[in-house]
């Protein structure tokens, strides 16, 4: 048998574990056939088997257009901070010129990334990055906790943690004099993350966020797994069965029992299909601090706070952080904030891609990383209240 290496994201750790916005770096296991330079079998998947083929050979580019190829119009830059004891590492490209320029810091969804965000092929944070800098504005982009040139780990990590990496990437930026402002920009669990770091830090001029959940992360997760179980062909009674399970998970983790919170992931594992001798691998990224924080934590209070001036945008395909979930709760919580645009792009996914059913199994297979049309809201949005030049 062999193994190969498969890559996901999520909202939330302890259901992307399994279907992903939410976990990385999982493995799938295929059957050896009669040809030695051929392995073909099922990966298992949100409960279904995938068939799987996989041939010897050079492996070709996936077709990623909007991805920049030197020589680039801009500037690029290592750089590297501190957040206590933490080394955090990143990229931040600027503009021709001296400046001063109004800075993005961009905040990556869950599960561990890197500081382009690379899910399924896509490098979403760097094509982000490229347009808003050509734009004319500086763009930091950075890698997780235990991610590439970041120290640190964050399985063990709570959001007061990755809050405070967040605000130190703000200090960072406003000790440059070549940068004038900093906005936060936080895709998916981002979306979670940004806010609070934006009610701790008084140097955060506007917030962006992308198919952020503005709702409990227990609420998410309950109906992300209807959605994405329900889509992948579970019966309904196994969809239920996952939703309880999912439910006591919760209630385990959110009392801090992480040994009494392995036996319903594993019923959740089991029940998606993970082979019995993958799951006990699994059940750390299910029963962590981390995977505790995602399901526990309510954003009202951040958003409650945050008086800078807003972007939202959603999906309306996005089967992870559901628009209709979370758009009537974002508009509630920011009333009395005088400068928030909240958006709906009724054919977008999850990753803000034109989508056919929105399933997390389409992502790769869609040429787009970033639509236009979201590009140029985000562009258009920054420039009406910061202007370039």
């Amino acid at each position: 048998m062999k193994r190969v290496g498969m890559v996901a994201i999520g909202l939330l750790v302890v259901v992307l574990v399994a279907i992903n916005c939410f976990f990385t770096g999982e493995n799938g296991t295929f059957g050896d056939t009669a040809a030695g330079d051929a392995l073909a079998g099922d990966f298992p998947q949100v409960g279904q088997a995938i068939p799987v083929s996989l041939v010897r050979g050079a492996l070709p580019a996936a077709a990623r257009p909007q991805e920049p190829r030197p020589p680039l119009p801009y500037r690029s830059e290592n750089v590297a901070y501190r957040n206590g004891e933490i080394d955090l590492a990143g990229t931040l490209t600027l503009p021709q010129g001296p400046g001063p320029f109004t800075a993005i810091l961009l905040v990556t969804g869950s599960g561990p990334q890197d500081r382009d965000e690379t899910l399924f092929g896509h490098k979403p944070f760097l094509v982000l990055a490229d347009a808003l800098t050509r734009a004319g504005y500086a763009v930091l982009r950075v890698d997780d906790r235990g991610v590439g040139g970041s120290s640190g780990d964050l399985a063990g990590a709570d959001y007061d943690k990755l809050a405070g990496d967040i605000v130190a990437g703000v200090g960072y930026l406003r000790s440059r004099p070549d940068v004038v402002r900093v906005g936060l920009f936080g895709h998916s669990e981002g979306g979670y993350l940004v806010p609070l770091a934006a009610q701790r830090c008084a140097d955060v001029a506007f917030v962006v966020l992308m198919a952020g959940p503005a709702v409990p992360g227990d609420q998410v997760l309950e109906l992300q797994q209807r959605l994405l179980l329900g889509a992948a062909g579970l019966p309904p009674d196994q969809v239920e069965a996952q939703v309880a399970a999912a439910r006591e998970l919760v209630r385990l983790l959110r009392a801090e029992d992480y040994t009494g919170a392995r036996a319903p992931a594993r019923h959740m594992l089991a029940g998606q299909g993970v082979p019995p001798d993958q799951i006990d691998a699994r059940l750390p990224g299910l029963t962590s601090r981390y995977a505790r924080e995602s399901v526990v934590y309510d954003p009202a209070p951040s958003f409650d706070a945050l008086a800078v001036p807003v972007l939202a945008f959603y999906g309306g395909k996005d089967l992870q952080v559901p628009a209709d979930q979370s758009v009537p709760v974002l508009r509630a919580r920011l009333a009395d904030n005088p400068d928030v645009t909240i958006k709906t792009f009724p054919e977008l996914n999850h990753l803000m891609q034109p989508a056919t059913s929105g399933a997390p199994k389409e992502y790769a297979t869609i040429e787009t990383t970033l639509a236009p049309e979201v590009l140029d809201l985000i562009t258009q949005w920054l420039k009406q209240r910061y202007p370039v030049g």
